[in-house]
């Protein structure tokens, strides 16, 4: 026969155990977070997370065909970034914003480990925030990017060095009337060699018609002050790299400057030389937007590398 003080202690054991259930629910439960403002995020499928970043001025609709194909196995958090493609800019310097809140957004979402998919600018952020924070992100998929942009569109050796001319870009791109901005972005001037369809490029040019000027000429000079070449060592995850060579080849030719495929495979073995699990790939036809110029050898590249990362990395790739 249960004695009353044995039913007092047992009601107050069930009574702190039902304490201890409700107080681990409320841990198991996402805190309350503040929307990003730095970039609008759509989600599609299951399985893994994956986030997609798009590059410059460019929409989270780079990635169509991606999320198209890897939805069944990833659940994809698809960003476009504030002041870009259509979506309302921010006061705040967009990179710095982005690098801190999309952060915040792995952990308040919590995703373990997600890969993380970037292209150009996308792929610069990419590297910055695995290598800040080697602790929340999983494999990594560099899609014609470098940790040191400058270095090689300005041929410049350090950050110092690239400094003047990454300040005159900036005067340029702000100076410029929204008339004049409009008519740069309409000419295709700086995207003409991206993308080798001119439906696809009717389609880069309509994103930087619905970006905002001072977002774009700050985001680019924030990118080329960008130099995570030393910082890529921190990176734990594996990491596919895929680089292009055809539309620069084609850009260069016409101002007589001879550009080979080697010399791009170095500069990309160079950048990447302190990334400890890596490999890269270059692609022989397509265009920066490889996954518009070429989709069958971007997915086959991607599938290897998500079947099992460990593995790819195993093999850098730049002997070939």
């Amino acid at each position: 026969m249960t004695t009353p003080l044995r039913r007092i202690q047992t009601a107050a054991f069930v009574s702190l155990f039902c304490v201890a259930l409700s107080l681990v629910g409320r841990a198991q439960t996402p805190a309350p977070t503040t929307a990003p403002t730095s970039f609008k995020v759509e989600v599609t499928g299951q399985g893994r997370p994956m986030i997609l970043i798009p590059g410059l001025m460019s929409s989270g609709d780079t990635w169509k065909s991606t999320v198209a194909r890897y939805q069944d196995r990833f659940r994809c958090h698809v960003l476009t970034l504030a002041g870009f493609a259509g979506v309302p800019p921010i006061k705040e310097p967009l990179l710095a914003t982005v690098r801190r809140e999309l952060v915040d957004y792995i952990r308040a979402q919590r995703l373990d480990r997600p890969v993380i998919v970037g292209h150009s600018l996308g792929g610069t952020l990419a590297l910055a925030i695995a290598a800040e924070h080697p602790e929340l992100t999983g494999p990594l998929v560099i899609v014609d990017s470098l940790p040191f942009l400058a270095g090689a569109q300005m041929q410049a050796k350090t950050l110092d060095e690239a400094k003047a001319g990454i300040a005159a870009m900036r005067t340029y791109m702000s100076m410029q009337t929204p008339e004049q901005f409009q008519a740069y972005i309409k000419a295709g001037t700086a995207t003409e060699f991206m993308v080798t369809k001119p439906a696809d490029h009717d389609m880069i040019k309509q994103w930087g018609l619905g970006s905002d000027q001072r977002t774009a000429a700050d985001a680019m000079a924030d990118l080329m002050s960008m130099d995570v070449r030393a910082d890529v060592a921190k990176i734990t995850a594996p990491t596919l790299v895929l680089g292009t060579w055809a539309g620069l080849h084609e850009q260069l030719k016409k101002y007589g400057i001879a550009l080979s495929r080697a010399d791009v495979v170095g500069t990309f073995d160079d950048q990447f030389a302190k990334l400890p699990k890596l490999h890269f790939a270059i692609a022989d036809s397509a265009r920066h937007f490889i996954m518009y110029d070429d989709p069958q050898w971007f997915f086959a590249e991607l599938d290897r590398f998500l079947n099992n990362p460990e593995q790819a990395a195993r093999t850098r790739g730049f002997e070939k």
